[in-house]
């Protein structure tokens, strides 16, 4: 078996997550402890099950903001919700984009009814011109998964009172909100 040897002086290093770091220069590692940071968490998001979101709507007067696209709002959604896709139909021309959705519409698109989706470039702008900074959202999906990603895009806008149902609307029982 051959082996790599390397004669050189070359500098490596690296940080840890606690707190030290460690610096190799050829064939000395040297380590020192790196100064305390102090966070600062602007917003937490609140998971909450169909029932605690029921409370936050009514008792401390919550917006639901429903980010499911088009196709799955129009099926069935909470009545005096608010709409404002997290994606949208994607019905771009160009060679890559005409690829992948032959793939998209042969693997699962068209025998789940799933439409072929990007992300909506003004999602948060949307959420801005409809809901200051401080107003209360609880975000819904289908699944629980885009939720999670809105609320993150959002908390980076600055909004600080965000809740989402856990594992979306699918998780909830029938009658436990109007529906429209």
């Amino acid at each position: 078996m051959a082996g790599i040897a390397c004669c050189c002086f070359s500098t490596l290093s690296s940080r840890s997550n606690l707190g030290t770091s460690w610096t190799y220069r050829g064939g000395i590692v040297t380590g020192r402890r790196l100064p305390r940071r102090t966070l600062v968490t602007k917003a937490e998001v609140n998971y909450v099950n169909a029932e605690e979101a029921k409370k936050l709507i009514a008792v401390e007067g919550y917006a639901i903001l429903d980010v499911r696209d088009r196709t799955q709002f129009e099926r069935a959604h909470i009545k005096d919700c608010y709409h404002i896709p997290l994606f949208i139909e994607n019905q771009d021309n160009d060679f890559g984009t005409i690829i992948k959705r032959t793939l998209h519409n042969n693997f699962s698109g068209l025998f789940y009814g799933l439409p072929f989706t990007k992300p909506n470039p003004d999602f948060v702008q949307s959420v801005k011109s409809q809901f200051s900074p401080e107003s209360k959202l609880l975000l819904v999906c289908q699944e629980g998964l885009r939720a999670p990603a809105a609320a993150d895009k959002l908390e980076k806008a600055g909004y600080g009172s965000i809740a989402c149902i856990t594992s979306g609307l699918q998780s909830v029982t029938p009658g436990k909100f109007l529906i429209q």
